[in-house]
């Protein structure tokens, strides 16, 4: 197996798995996406300045010991959201937004993620 560094352009590393899912009803309505790696769409509704919103991500893959990491990709005013994970369990992991923005927002935002797999010793 080549080592990241003789990757070349064309040829991925890391999960292959993926997909997407989009939220419905609210930005705090848990979504389901079982694979390793994926896009998720938040529903567009309005979100108020320093407000922050937690969803949970529903996933057979995550173990408790995993790592998720996601980031926003589109779809939100750049520089107005913060998003990070916020808790992770077997079976799930959760998801934290805050509007940074200084005034609220309703928009549809589109986070990638990927779960790195990790030791629990």
């Amino acid at each position: 197996m080549p080592s990241i560094f003789e990757a070349t352009a064309g040829k991925l590393i890391g999960p292959t798995n993926g997909g997407s899912v989009t939220q419905a009803t609210n930005k705090s309505t848990a979504v389901t996406l079982n694979t390793e790696s994926g896009v998720i769409t938040t529903n567009n509704a309005a979100l108020a300045d320093a407000a922050e919103v937690t969803f949970q991500v529903n996933n057979d893959k995550v173990t408790a010991t995993d790592v998720p990491q996601i980031a926003i990709a589109s779809g939100g005013t750049a520089g107005a959201y913060l998003a990070t994970v916020s808790a992770v369990a077997a079976g799930s992991f959760k998801v934290s937004i805050s509007n940074v923005s200084g005034g609220a927002l309703s928009e549809a935002i589109v986070i990638n993620f990927v779960v790195s797999k990790a030791s629990s010793s």
